[in-house]
């Protein structure tokens, strides 16, 4: 076995270790090679479960992290699914073998760009990369049947409430930016919303506004 396919079994035994049982979900992570997504001094390391920089002062989050998220969104192959923080454009790529369509949104535009050509190198056709203030969702393409957020908010924004199908779900993490937040589902029903807390997360913060490149 090479050292390439080693450390790439191990993740996906390190995946299921830490709680992601969903077998699309852990196909779909098996599918999306996350070396592409890690450039330059990180990239041989690629394979760890840790987050790891990426340009504009964001990360790439650890990926049982992005597992967790994936499985407690609960997406369907019909759903359209808003994406706030592209990142490095991992967790798109993920999503896209999982829903029909995904919106993904991000301030800075070296990351945009970035994810992009990711995008079209692995042919994912599916994914719409869009340049944008985050916190006010995109109202355009609403409703969504999934929202996931990864950047935290002291609350989850009423703003992607609002963009929520009512039985839609949003994955989002709350809290303070200095300490440390709790990954929540937020379930819209008939009568409102209903919250469940899933484990403890520190993410960057969610920011109003196009980054200074935007």
């Amino acid at each position: 076995m090479t050292r390439d396919a080693e450390q790439k079994m191990q993740f996906m035994f390190a995946l299921r270790s830490k709680g992601i049982t969903d077998m699309r979900v852990l196909t779909a992570m098996e599918m999306v090679d996350r070396g592409l997504f890690v450039k330059g001094l990180f990239s041989d390391r690629a394979y760890e479960d840790v987050p790891l920089p990426i340009p504009c002062g964001q990360t790439i989050s650890q990926p049982s992290v992005v597992g967790l998220m994936t499985q407690a969104l609960r997406v369907s192959p019909r759903d359209k699914v808003l994406e706030i923080g592209t990142g490095s454009g991992y967790q798109a790529a993920i999503l896209s073998h999982l829903a029909r369509r995904v919106y993904t949104v991000e301030r800075h535009r070296p990351l945009v760009a970035a994810a992009s050509a990711i995008f079209q190198q692995l042919n994912l056709s599916n994914i719409t990369p869009i340049l944008g203030d985050g916190s006010h969702g995109l109202p355009d393409q609403a409703p969504f049947d999934r929202i996931i957020v990864t950047a935290a908010a002291e609350d989850p924004p009423s703003t992607l409430l609002s963009q929520l199908k009512p039985g839609g779900i949003m994955v989002i993490p709350v809290g303070q930016s200095d300490a440390v937040q709790n990954l929540i589902r937020v379930t819209r029903t008939d009568h409102g919303f209903d919250y469940d807390d899933i484990r403890n997360v520190r993410f960057v913060p969610l920011v109003e506004g196009l980054g200074k490149e935007g």
